[in-house]
């Protein structure tokens, strides 16, 4: 992926590279919702970011019980769709925080 050239303030780069690495593990959810099993290389070619950063993301996706290992790659769990809700409000919260702190400045 290609780095952005804009520099980040102090104040949000933290939170603004937690939802690039969010993005990250999103994409990788939905290109498994598409077609599944897959491993760490073909996601790595289907969505365009290196190979170490699909394997911490797909780490991080085992580690919340959102994907499994299986000898043919990674595959969603049934957990899954719940998660996604969750995260939906959970964005939408993020969101209302955000407006409003924008309306502040």
């Amino acid at each position: 992926m290609e780095q952005k050239e804009n520099p980040r303030c102090a104040l949000t780069s933290v939170i603004e590279n937690e939802l690039d690495i969010l993005k990250r593990h999103m994409d990788i959810l939905k290109i498994l919702q598409g077609q599944q099993p897959l491993g760490i290389i073909k996601l790595s070619e289907l969505t365009g970011y290196p190979q170490h950063m699909v394997r911490y993301s797909l780490r991080i996706l085992e580690q919340e019980g959102l994907i499994e290992p299986s000898s043919r790659g990674a595959k969603l769990t049934y957990d899954v769709n719940k998660v996604i809700v969750d995260l939906k409000d959970a964005l939408a919260h993020i969101a209302s925080v955000a407006k409003d702190l924008n309306r502040t400045v």
